[in-house]
């Protein structure tokens, strides 16, 4: 357990709360295959009944892709790190009448944990919550990376853009005391928009919240704009980048660094659509720098590079499209959770 306050202290959850994997449904399992093995350099199992697992750790699932039409990231899973942050939680959630589900012992063996909970998200994104992951020890790592980050950190970070950026915030706030680290301004094409960057243990942020002012459009297909991933050495992050690029799979921003948290990273696109951030040695806010924290604002999302990649005009247009589409539709945002009405 890290070293800030625990629950029993001060009432909160913060710092026993981890990103723990990612779950993605996708009829592309062979892309996905050759994507995360051979691209990335994550390690991958086969699963009897059609689906595909990564590991970047001794943890025996960190990604799972399942067999299906959505193309899409549909849950997030959460490490707790003890039963009575879990109940706290789950109380906090059931106490707002939103209906809680125990997953079954299928869907445990497939995320790799013991026993897990899911309730209701943001924009459909199921939450799931687990105590105990399973370990995959003594099973070696066949991967082309040398290493990845998680640990006290987490898996990395989702990144995901909102007409009710708010509303999110809130719901993150409720659920699990996630603390505000900083916020981005950035202008792009003409649109301003606005980041902000949530923090629940020591990794700079779990979650990223975007939106464009002025606007409730969102100009994405998918539920998530990017999962990150964090590698263990500069000449990992910059294998993998090369890796992309020879296997023919699309890069989307070129290596560059952010001004906030410093990491530098490269995005790629995912065979289901949405991006992956693959990254270096973010600023880690520890319980020093965690007492004394002060949101700030950057202008501009990146210091150097970061320059897109390919980008056509077809591209621009569907994204048009498509924030057409969701303008007539309301976003999910479960106000129970959020502050807002029932």
């Amino acid at each position: 357990m890290s070293e800030f306050l625990r629950p029993s202290i001060d009432g909160s959850v913060f710092g026993a709360v981890h990103l723990g994997y990612i779950v993605v449904r996708s009829n592309r399992l062979p892309q996905w295959r050759r994507f995360g093995a051979d691209a990335i350099g994550l390690h991958v199992d086969e699963i009897d009944g059609g689906a595909l697992r990564f590991r970047l750790d001794d943890r025996e699932c960190r990604f799972l892709v399942e067999r299906g039409p959505a193309e899409d990231v549909t849950a997030i899973g959460w490490q707790i790190d003890d039963h009575q942050t879990f109940d706290r939680i789950l109380a906090r959630v059931a106490d707002r009448g939103v209906p809680i589900t125990e997953g079954g012992a299928d869907e445990a063996a497939l995320r790799g944990v013991e026993r897990l909970w899911r309730f209701a998200g943001p924009k459909g994104l199921a939450q799931e919550i687990f105590t105990i992951p399973v370990s995959a020890a003594p099973a070696p790592l066949r991967m082309l990376s040398s290493g990845w980050v998680t640990g006290e950190a987490g898996l990395g970070h989702v990144a995901i853009v909102s007409r009710e950026p708010e509303a999110m915030r809130a719901y993150y706030r409720t659920v699990f005391d996630s603390r505000l680290t900083d916020f981005i301004d950035e202008n792009v094409s003409g649109l301003r928009m606005k980041i902000r960057f949530l923090r629940v243990n020591e990794r700079h942020h779990s979650i990223a919240i975007a939106n464009i002012r002025g606007l409730k459009i969102d100009p994405l297909r998918t539920r998530v704009q990017h999962i990150n991933i964090q590698s263990a050495t500069l000449d990992d992050m910059l294998a993998a980048f090369r890796r992309v690029t020879e296997q023919g799979f699309r890069m989307q921003w070129s290596v560059g660094q952010h001004t906030n948290d410093r990491e530098l990273s490269f995005y790629c696109v995912t065979p289901s659509g949405f991006e992956l951030e693959v990254g270096w040695n973010p600023v880690v806010i520890g319980p020093e720098l965690e007492s004394t924290w002060e949101p700030a604002t950057y202008q501009g999302i990146s210091s150097w590079g970061h320059t897109p990649v390919g980008a056509t005009v077809l591209d621009k247009f569907t994204q048009f499209r498509q924030a057409l589409r969701t303008a007539a539709t309301p976003e999910i945002t479960v106000p129970q959770l959020t502050g807002g009405p029932r």
